[in-house]
Order: structure tokens, then sequence, then C-alpha cells
């Protein structure tokens, strides 16, 4: 190994430690309640075992800040690991060919930021979203999930049928595919590279949007909901097949919407 390799792969594990970091960060952040006055865990537990909920327990009505700091903190967590790939090959093609020589050491940080600014404008969508429905009833003021059947069957059925759908598919193949979107994407420079991660960033929310909404199916901040979503996004963006995982998930999806309304 030359010197240069060594370099490369002590960078690659610094940038990778990074990352991990900061997933970890978030999901502390999340463990402890983001600010919501009430733990990820007890709202996981109660969601298992309904027998756990007390009169005591009362419902959550955090200001909206906090509900859009929770649900990008939660973005955050879910969809850096799906991003690692791009950023880790933007990385290696700006040391190997010696791009971006001004300031390449903040250019991946960059796409990156650019990346999750993009899941931030979403989260304030959902935030807004999340304020409508819980005044209406809809969802639980304190478990943040769906109260109404019809609700969360159009939801899942929403998300089952949008997995087969031409947009899908086409931002899908574009999160699949890091080295061929660079290929047609790329930008020089700080700037470029934010302006990149936001394009990427605008993809991949193409591409998931309706699988977040399926929080509000599941409990807002039920871990094991957030684990499961996190799980089938990385599996569906990065590994061999998980186009074809997602397609079964669209079947699943439409089958427990029909399921949820007749029961």
């Amino acid at each position: 190994m030359t010197p240069f390799d060594t370099w490369l792969a002590r960078e690659r594990a610094v940038m990778l430690t990074g990352m991990a970091a900061l997933v970890g960060l978030c999901w502390f952040y999340l463990w402890t309640g983001a600010g919501t006055g009430m733990s990820a865990w007890e709202m996981t537990a109660v969601a298992l075992f309904p027998h756990r909920l007390t009169d005591g327990m009362g419902s959550m009505d955090p200001s909206l800040p906090t509900v859009i700091a929770m649900w990008w903190v939660m973005m955050i967590a879910m969809m850096t690991p799906g991003a690692a790939p791009l950023v880790m090959l933007y990385r290696r093609v700006l040391r190997q060919h010696g791009r971006g020589a001004a300031g390449s050491a903040f250019t991946p940080a960059a796409l990156l930021a650019g990346y999750l600014t993009t899941w931030l404008a979403f989260s304030i969508g959902a935030a807004l979203l999340q304020a409508l429905l819980q005044p209406a009833g809809l969802i639980s003021a304190m478990m943040l999930w769906s109260k109404s059947a019809r609700l969360s069957a159009i939801v899942l059925a929403l998300a089952g049928l949008y997995q087969f759908s031409p947009l899908k598919r086409a931002c899908l193949r574009q999160c699949r595919a890091p080295a061929a979107f660079l290929v047609a994407h790329w930008r020089p420079g700080v700037a470029g590279s934010f302006l990149l991660g936001v394009r990427h960033g605008m993809v991949c929310v193409g591409c998931c949007w309706l699988l977040m909404a399926l929080l509000f199916v599941g409990g807002v901040m039920n871990v094991v909901w957030i684990v499961a979503l996190s799980l089938f996004v990385f599996v569906e963006k990065v590994l061999p097949g998980g186009d074809r995982v997602g397609r079964v998930l669209g079947v699943v999806l439409i089958a427990w919407a029909g399921v949820t309304l007749i029961v």
C-alpha cells in the first residue's frame, strides 16, 4: 500500500466515524424524547404493551420548533446511512483526481450538509402536517400515531402504490447509482458540493417521502417502527436486490391497508 493509499484509508475511517457519531447522537436525542417530554422508550413500551398506559401519562404539546427539530433529527438518523456511499465515493474522486483542491477538506461535509438541508425542508412540512392532524383528532396527542382506521389505510395504500410509481422508480435508480449521479451532476467547490447534496436530497425525498409518512401510522416516536423503516430504506437504497425488496413491501402495504379497513 502506497502512502497515498494509507492516507486515503485513514481519511475514510475518520469520515465514516464522523457520520456514525452524528447518527449515534441523533438516535440518543430521539431515545431521550427529542424535547417532547416523554422518552421514545416510554412511547414504544406503551405501543408494545398498551396495558402500561396510565391516565397520569397525559399528552404532549411541544412547540412547533421542537416538533420540527424532532423530525429533522429523526431524518438525519434514518437517512444518513443511505447517503454514506455517495459521500464516500465523492471524497475518493476528489482525492484521486485532485478536484476541488481549494477547500477540498470541506467539500464532502458540504455535500452531506446539502443533503440534510433538503430533509430539513421535508421535516418542516411533516411537522406542519402533524400540527394539522393532531388538533383534528386524527393522531394521538400522546402516542403520535393514527387514531383513524381510514387515515391509516389511506397512508398505507398510498405508500404501497407509490412503490410501483414511475417517479419512485426513477428516484430509486439514482439513489442506487451514486457513481452515475456524480457523473451527471458534478459541481466543483464547496458551494457546488452543497448544491449537489441538495439535489441528491431531493431525489431521496422523492424516493422515500411516503415511506416516512408511515410514521403517522406506527407512531412518530415508536423506536421499533423507526428502526424498521430505517433498515428498509438502507436495504432498498444500498444493498443488492433492494429494488425488488421495495416492490415486495409495496404489495404488503397495499394488503395491510385492506386489512385495516376490514378489521
